[in-house]
């Protein structure tokens, strides 16, 4: 089966010498005939997919690409490039010291569930159930109190090689966070998701932040295929992740290959929902600059909005933060990332119970608070701000309307994520909220 094979493709990766570079490569469909042209150009595939056409090779000679792309089984390839992805502009752990178990204490802090209207759509029985997401990420910690029993182990993987899905380093785990923001589980416990019903699949490809675009590739695809073909079976890719570069640094073949694997799961009927970028960048307007996967073939890119002094009252939820990208034909949807331009620095003590409260400087309660690694085993809790924590938010609406319309077609998905989206700033389709600010009451009822 076609998992399997990605497993023991992340294995052999490890053991590659330290002399093999690493090749991205697109054919129209992938078979005996590109394998043979990899094998007579010096080359060995380590990853193929054959409805896609997208593969990776390895070979330490150094006329190998040259070779390849003589070939008219190959139609493009570049070089595999490992990035930095971008990551939350902001971080701050909760104390775990004032962690408590016994109850969902934290959910008076999550002012990002009051403004996607999340309570409506549970009040209307809808909280993804039954709907898979795979979260295309770094590693996600499955054993958290507030995730393990919503993450689908069996078909979650990683791509990253010498490491599993359920690794990474630090007490933060961006997937974890970014899980959480989907569907931590209402159980009386920390946090509640804003699908919190639905079944996340770890797809490890980041580590520490960092991954190949080959890496990503691989997570796409695999997760777009269904279990029955080997594949994770995913209805919705959450991709909370994202580079900005210029064109003219020469990684068309790459981009491109990552739009294909966009395009490939959407061929599948699987949504990609993508985080927008942090840069505070007109990317409709950014000439030489390409930001991925935001720019990415049909897939959605989601802008973030936060609040300023919320910790004092403010409602202004859907303001658009001072970090995201926008720009018209880019941006599809926003969603909450949350803020941090809170001027001052002195604590606020907000309450949480009626005789508990949390206490943390006032700018803080502007982020978005999730799950996070922590350093026990129950996992930990974070305020994090970013595009990546707005994509998830979209994601996860998504997800509520997959639960009640199990077999609408990603056209209509999209369409009704859009069309009961609402319309902020100027009328209509704007470069800041493309087509509104996500309303999960408002996609399961209307």
């Amino acid at each position: 089966m076609r998992k399997a094979f990605c497993f023991a493709i992340a294995v052999s990766l490890f053991s590659l010498s330290a002399f093999a570079s690493s090749y991205v490569l697109s054919a129209p469909k992938w078979g005996k005939q590109q394998n043979d042209a990899v094998a007579n150009a010096g080359g060995t595939v380590q990853f193929s997919h054959a409805a896609s056409g997208l593969a990776v090779a390895t070979s330490d000679d150094p006329g190998f690409l040259v070779r390849v792309l003589a070939s008219s089984a190959i139609t493009s390839g570049d070089e595999d490039v490992v990035m930095q992805w971008q990551a939350p502009l902001k971080t701050v752990d909760i104390s775990e010291a004032s962690v408590n178990p016994s109850n969902d204490i934290f959910y008076p802090l999550q002012w990002s569930l009051q403004a996607v209207e999340a309570p409506g759509a549970w009040a209307a029985g809808y909280t993804g159930a039954g709907v898979r997401v795979a979260v295309v990420d770094g590693g996600l910690y499955a054993n958290h109190a507030d995730l393990a029993g919503n993450v689908d182990v069996a078909h979650s993987a990683s791509f990253v090689p010498g490491f599993a899905f359920n690794q990474d380093v630090g007490t933060f785990w961006h997937a974890t966070h970014v899980a959480g923001i989907i569907a931590a589980r209402d159980n009386s416990t920390g946090v509640v998701g804003i699908a919190p019903g639905a079944t996340i699949i770890g797809v490890k490809v980041l580590h520490n932040g960092g991954g190949s675009f080959g890496a990503v590739i691989r997570g796409i695809v695999c997760s777009s295929d269904s279990i029955a073909d080997g594949g994770a079976g995913a209805d919705i890719i959450n991709m909370s992740l994202g580079a900005v570069f210029p064109k003219s640094m020469g990684n068309g073949p790459l981009v491109g290959a990552l739009g294909k694997a966009v395009a490939y799961a959407g061929s599948k009927g699987v949504l990609v929902v993508s985080a927008a970028g942090n840069n505070g960048l007109d990317l409709g307007q950014s000439g030489n600059l390409i930001s991925v996967p935001a720019d990415s073939s049909n897939g959605l890119a989601i802008s973030a909005t936060g609040p300023v002094a919320w910790a004092y009252g403010a409602t202004n939820l859907r303001r658009i933060a001072s970090y995201t990208n926008y720009g018209e034909g880019t941006i599809s949807l926003a969603a909450p990332g949350g803020d941090f331009v809170y001027p001052g620095n002195e604590n606020c003590a907000v309450p949480v119970t009626p005789t508990a409260f949390v206490v943390a400087p006032c700018w803080v309660f502007d982020m978005v608070l999730s799950t996070s690694r922590g350093t026990s085993a129950a996992g930990s809790y974070s305020w994090a701000a970013g595009t990546s924590m707005a994509s998830p938010a979209a994601a996860a609406v998504a997800a509520l309307i997959k639960q009640k319309y199990p077999n609408i077609s990603l056209g209509a998905l999209k369409n009704r994520l859009a069309n009961s989206a609402d319309d902020e700033g100027p009328n209509g389709h704007d470069q800041f909220y493309g087509r509104g600010f996500v309303n999960a009451r408002r996609a399961v009822t209307q």
